[in-house]
């Protein structure tokens, strides 16, 4: 057991609640800094594999999860210091509000829990639009909610003018007004299901990126953001032996090569997922099933969540895509799918409009699109049988999101996973397992069991050296 010791300035960006503009406040203030010439890294709390697509878009760099829940502390922190090395500031961006998390009692799964662990100093984002001295009211409530918070500053977002910002400062007394962002319905990004469209699936955000950070190096007191920043205390992370580092490594040899499926039709993968395949070996190679017309050369096969039923049409048109990949099945090489991926991998998939588009067929499923919600939240899975992701009986923890649900169900379902969700407990028997194929709606995040990781990369190993 090693100590390490990571100093680094760092702020959490938290909420009041959703859409209070973390999001917006976050891209601002990163984009503004790294204008400056700083090297800025950037973090999401929660399980949300949408707001990372626009910080990466916005700083080219990898956007990490940090989930107290789905990774535990050691993992937050072993990433958190990974992911760190060499940047000037880190910033984190929450989830939902500061004291949200997997149940109505407690940190478990909250911003506040993450900022705890890292020790590291809050900025409360208000929506503060038709608010004036209320605004000192929600400051001192969530200043002294936990003692064990360092609440450090506020900024106030969707104010209407320079005159009202002004008399927000004037108002909180509570806590000291770092800025503000006027409301700008122009600059707004596009918003879809619980969350922002993906950065990739919009298209280019350059210009509003910019347009942000000019309104950030305008209305946002930068200094007293870094001085704060700076207060930051060491922090002490433990590496265990055994415990793999997390972070991506172009000098890892690789036994094997997995494809994963990297498109605006899927493209919702956890970095730590990545880099943990990487770390045991494997290098990874992206292949688009909506442009490219065959699999590259590879031994496994990887589909992340994502819209493909936004581009059904066009994924069920790409014959020889789905030709190369029905073949790679037929080799027995592993195929793993996830939500999005998951459904591209059934026999259909039916749009909101009721259209039926053809798809990969290596599941037996055909799932239909809803206008609500089907299932969302925390879920553990244990698997019933073995399989590339080990033996029958492994764990490993993840989060559902989605509002497809299965049309017509076989009656002969074969049934991997026992899925407990973590809100109520309620236990259902999910993920289809056909020869080599296996798929579920559960995004797993394998750093709560990395041997689901270093067993997949172990079955595309041993497929490549029998060939």
């Amino acid at each position: 057991m090693v100590d390490q010791t990571l100093s680094i300035p760092r702020l959490v960006i938290a909420g009041c609640s959703s859409g209070s503009g973390k999001t917006t406040t976050m891209l601002s203030l990163a984009k503004s800094l790294k204008d400056q010439g700083l090297k800025v890294v950037c973090f999401k709390c929660g399980p949300d594999y949408l707001d990372p697509t626009y910080h990466a878009q916005n700083m080219h760099a990898t956007c990490h999860n940090l989930d107290g829940w789905m990774m535990g502390k050691e993992a937050v922190l072993r990433t958190f210091r990974c992911a760190s090395a060499g940047a000037d500031i880190a910033l984190i961006e929450g989830v939902m509000g500061l004291f949200d998390g997997a149940g109505p009692t407690g940190d478990v799964g909250s911003t506040a829990e993450i900022a705890k662990w890292l020790k590291a100093p809050v900025v409360l984002v208000v929506d503060a639009s038709g608010m004036a001295r209320s605004i000192d009211a929600i400051a001192h409530g969530f200043k002294t909610y936990d003692s064990e918070l360092n609440v450090s500053g506020l900024i106030a977002n969707r104010f209407g003018s320079d005159s009202h910002l002004k008399i927000l400062r004037d108002a909180c007394q509570s806590l000291r007004v770092l800025g503000g962002l006027p409301k700008r319905d122009d600059l707004r990004f596009q918003e879809r299901h619980l969350g922002l469209v993906s950065a990739i699936k919009s298209g280019q955000e350059g210009s509003r990126f910019a347009a942000w950070s000019q309104l950030a190096g305008q209305y946002f007191d930068l200094s007293a953001l870094l001085d704060i920043a700076r207060q930051a205390p060491e922090l002490i992370t433990r590496d265990y032996e055994g415990n793999i580092d997390f972070t991506e490594s172009e000098d890892s040899p690789s036994t094997c090569t997995i494809g994963y499926a990297y498109d605006d039709a899927f493209h919702f993968y956890y970095a730590d997922n990545l880099n943990l395949l990487r770390r045991y070996g494997a290098r990874m190679v992206a292949f688009s099933p909506l442009h490219d017309s065959e699999l590259p050369e590879c031994d496994g096969l990887y589909f992340g969540g994502g819209y493909p039923e936004l581009f059904a049409q066009a994924l069920s048109r790409n014959h020889s895509m789905i030709a190369s990949i029905q073949a790679a099945a037929a080799r027995d090489l592993p195929v793993y799918g996830e939500c999005g991926g998951f459904m591209y991998l059934n026999k259909n998939i039916i749009d909101s409009e009721g259209n039926r588009h053809p798809m990969v067929g290596l599941l037996p499923g055909t799932l239909k699109m809803h206008d609500k919600l089907q299932a969302l939240g925390y879920a553990e899975v244990e698997v019933l049988s073995d399989s590339f992701l080990g033996e029958a009986g492994s764990r490993f923890r993840g989060h559902e999101f989605r509002y497809s649900s299965y049309e017509d169900e076989p009656e002969e379902r074969p049934n991997i996973y026992k899925v407990r969700k973590r809100r109520n407990q309620d236990i259902r028997q999910e993920g289809f397992q056909s020869g080599s194929v296996l798929g579920s709606y559960i995004h797993a995040h394998w750093a709560s069991n990395p041997t689901v990781a270093h067993n997949i990369v172990k079955a595309c190993t041993t497929k490549r050296m029998s060939r």
